[in-house]
């Protein structure tokens, strides 16, 4: 049997799946158009319902069954591929207007479904089925192809008879041994065969015209029934066909949540001369908000609050969207507007300090979030901006004592308080490559959030060099902005008029697989960027790709790779050259932002395998949780509740730089989800394993020739294979600190060369004395996809734009 090891999931940085017709029945799911694509990368799972229609006759049947499972499932929505004879494409219109995810593909018969190479899990249905309950169970399954077997002479269900190939199936391509069964379902192979309750595709014909449907039953099956068409299965079946208007009312009326993209396509347009519910048009717009579109949102919001100052949660939405769009001013009266409710008025507070921050008014910050700590004292993120503003008011009283001639500029996140314990390391590191003093004496330090309006160019441009970097600022939705689309909040008239030599020093292109977000701005910004960057250098060859993917060909070759500082932290810091003295510990770290992203339908299963695999290295060491940031603590609260493990947990977001850095040089292994929670450790010399939920892990595993460092979370022997590598770890520690330590001298040989460069550009002396770099090439440039090395850019300064 054929199986895919995504064991080793960090391949080729740039790979993606590859394009295949769209006259195919195996073509590529088409919402990997509007989403960035890296399943090759992550691992991630993807997801799709296959329905094959023999002629025309059966659309009617179709459209039924996605009423029904949009209705029972409001929740889900996973493209919907439409298998076909050749029906001309009029055909679907119909389809279409139910569900934005229809993928139409000619195929041969119902035996296609086993040819989707795009998916990995096919939820095969009939036009024959209605959805009549929850299908998350089917969602969750991970092995073999499932199916209500069929009965044998005395009527129960026997799998030995194999399964009907008419109704419901959930096919696992892992476990296929062949794209497509000889003849039909019914001759897939025995062993991969799973068996499901015949809840999931109960026959109507078991039920005479007066039978109820049982109690449980998920999925109704009608093939086979005939005229007259009465009782209560038919009735069941009844309540979806309505037409399309009382079917989006149906939708639109369901309590709980709804699946963003069912929920916009039911809802837009709204019906010609209606006003829609407040609350609808709220619900939408965060929608726009939460994929960056916050041109659409705006549009939205401000034709529904027009001359309505009594809806404070709508204003305080829309005055969060103008910020994105970087039209402050507007932003801040709508806020004010949400300010005069006491439900609202923290949060809105909140909005405005950020507001009034991002503009430079640090007094005004503070003023708006004491008033929101006054109209509500607990309020944690009115606290957290008062006591920002407050230490930024008693340092801007005591001015360093070296000129700004002398100081480099460093644009970059600086996390404060409670924030990523990464972003706080990350900084140092990066400063720590050019100087030994990284304190402000020697920089200026410039939050990439902060509008760079006139007096800041004017900073920045009375410093030596601008260093930008490092971390994921390529990342439209942290803190968007209009100006840039990334996370530097620059605009491109200002960018252009940077006279200092400036650097792009170990930046990531941070987008999530299954991202939506609007590249025109970020391209535009980008270009502009790299046109006037005398360095620019990317941390993993996998950012190189993508960032070259938006530029025009004549800028390409400037993006050279430079790795993270942290990952060669034992060469800039010689405090972490010394052999380090190890305790019998495994930490362990997870995240939670855009959790949707990272695990899909799989997070249980996620769980469930981690709690296998802690149980399993447990009685070689001590496992204890590092948590980056508050909300990582999320793994440790669930791992309780649902497999009454409980972990010791280390805040890390605590601690100082160099305890954060001590605690990873003193465990053996660190299994990490973060970017950081891996670098970092693998900097202080302390082996690694990733769990990979995002791109970035595995373009670091990938750049160290070490993808079996790395586990998909979607990986469905998870915990096995993660216990066996802990274990072999644990087992030879000094051979894997080896390695790290042979992984980091090639990291190392790529940053000296390119810190010989940058000491060109900022004039200052080598900070590493006598280990200066060798007379080498000046970098290893990223190779092509064919795989030849690619000269690298000159690094003279971009002359001023006129």
């Amino acid at each position: 049997m054929t199986t895919h090891d995504s064991t080793s999931v960090a391949g080729d940085a740039s790979a993606s799946a590859a394009p295949a017709s769209a006259a195919s029945a195996s073509a590529a799911p088409a919402s990997a158009a509007s989403a960035d694509d890296r399943r090759a990368v992550t691992g991630k799972r993807r997801i799709a319902f296959a329905v094959y229609v023999a002629d025309v006759g059966q659309l009617p049947g179709l459209q039924t069954l996605l009423r029904s499972l949009a209705l029972t499932n409001p929740a889900l929505c996973e493209d919907v591929v439409v298998l076909h004879p050749g029906l001309p494409d009029v055909s679907f219109d119909a389809t279409h207007r139910l569900h934005p995810r229809i993928v139409p593909r000619p195929a041969a018969g119902g035996h296609d479904v086993f040819r989707l190479d795009g998916y990995d899990t096919v939820i095969a249905l009939t036009p024959a089925l209605v959805v009549l309950g929850r299908i998350d169970a089917l969602l969750r399954l991970r092995t073999g192809v499932a199916a209500v077997p069929r009965t044998g002479p005395d009527g129960v269900p026997d799998p030995r008879h194999g399964i009907p190939d008419d109704g419901l199936m959930v096919i696992q391509h892992q476990d296929l041994d062949h794209a497509v069964p000889p003849a039909a379902a019914r001759d897939v192979p025995e062993s991969v065969l799973e068996p499901l309750d015949s809840r999931y595709d109960f026959r109507a014909l078991r039920l005479r015209d007066d039978l109820a449907v049982p109690e449980g039953v998920v999925v109704l099956n009608f093939v086979g029934t005939r005229s007259p068409r009465t009782g209560p299965a038919h009735a069941a079946r009844a309540r979806f066909d309505l037409d399309d208007a009382a079917f989006r009312a149906a939708y639109l009326a369901l309590p709980g949540a709804k699946h963003p993209d069912l929920l916009l396509h039911l809802a837009l347009p709204f019906p010609d001369g209606s006003r829609p519910p407040i609350d609808l048009v709220r619900q939408l717009a965060e929608i726009h908000r939460g994929r960056g579109h916050h041109d659409l949102a705006v549009a939205l919001l401000g034709e529904a609050v027009a001359d309505r100052p009594d809806l404070p949660r709508c204003h305080e939405t829309l005055g969060v969207c103008l910020m994105a769009l970087s039209r402050y001013e507007e932003a801040e009266t709508h806020l004010l507007l949400a300010t005069a409710s006491p439900d609202f008025a923290p949060r809105a507070y909140g909005q405005l300090a950020r507001t009034a921050w991002l503009l430079g008014r640090t007094e005004d910050a503070r003023g708006y979030a004491l008033a929101g700590l006054e109209s509500d004292p607990t309020d944690a993120n009115c606290r957290a901006w008062y006591a920002r503003t407050s230490a930024m008011v008693t340092a801007g009283a005591t001015a360093p004592d070296t000129s700004p001639g002398e100081q480099l500029a460093h644009v970059a996140l600086f996390a404060e308080g409670d924030e990523n314990a990464g972003d706080k390391v990350l900084p140092e590191a990066v400063r720590s490559c050019f100087t030994a003093d990284t304190g402000p004496d020697r920089w200026h330090q410039q939050h990439a959030h902060l509008l760079v309006d006139e007096a800041g160019l004017e900073r920045l441009n009375a410093r030596r060099a601008v260093i930008v970097g490092g971390g994921g600022l390529f990342l439209p939705d942290t803190a968007p902005n209009g100006n840039s689309g990334w996370q530097w909040n620059i605009p491109d008239d200002v960018l252009a008029r940077i006279t200092a030599p400036l650097a792009v020093l170990a930046v990531g292109y941070n987008v999530f697989d299954g991202q939506r977000y609007r590249r025109e701005r970020f391209a535009a910004s980008l270009q502009a960027l790299v046109e006037r960057s005398a360095f620019f250098g990317l941390r993993n060859h996998g950012s190189v790709a993508r960032v070259r993917e938006l530029l025009p060909a004549s800028l390409r070759e400037k993006v050279r790779y430079q790795p993270c500082p942290t990952t060669v932290a034992r060469h800039l810091d010689p405090r972490l050259a010394q052999p380090a003295v190890r305790e019998d510990t495994v930490l362990i770290n997870c995240a939670y932002d855009r959790a949707g992203l990272r695990f899909g339908h799989d997070y249980g299963h996620f769980l469930a395998e981690m709690a296998a695999a802690i149980r399993a290295v447990s009685g070689a060491a001590e496992v204890r949780y590092a948590a980056h940031m508050p909300a990582d603590e999320r793994f440790v609260d669930d791992l309780r509740r649902e497999h009454g493990l409980v972990l010791p947990v280390e805040p890390l977001y605590l601690l100082s730089n160099d305890a954060i850095r001590d605690l990873y040089r003193r465990t053996r292994l660190v299994i990490g989800m973060r970017g950081h929670a891996g670098m970092i450790p693998f900097g202080c010399d302390t082996p690694v394993i990733s769990l990979v939920s995002h791109p970035k892990l595995a373009y670091f595993l990938a750049d160290i020739d070490r993808p079996d460092w790395g586990v998909s979370v979607h990986e469905r022997a998870l915990g096995a294979r993660l216990a066996e590598r802990a274990l072999a770890v644990l087992a030879d520690h000094p051979a894997a600190v080896a390695d790290v330590h042979d992984r980091q001298r090639a990291l190392w040989s790529v940053t000296r060369d390119n810190l010989a460069l940058l000491r060109e550009l900022t004039g200052l002396p080598d900070p590493f004395g006598e280990q200066g770099p060798g007379t080498g090439p000046v970098v290893p440039a990223p190779r092509s996809a064919a795989g030849e090395d690619r000269a690298g850019p000159s690094l003279r300064p971009a002359p001023p734009t006129p």
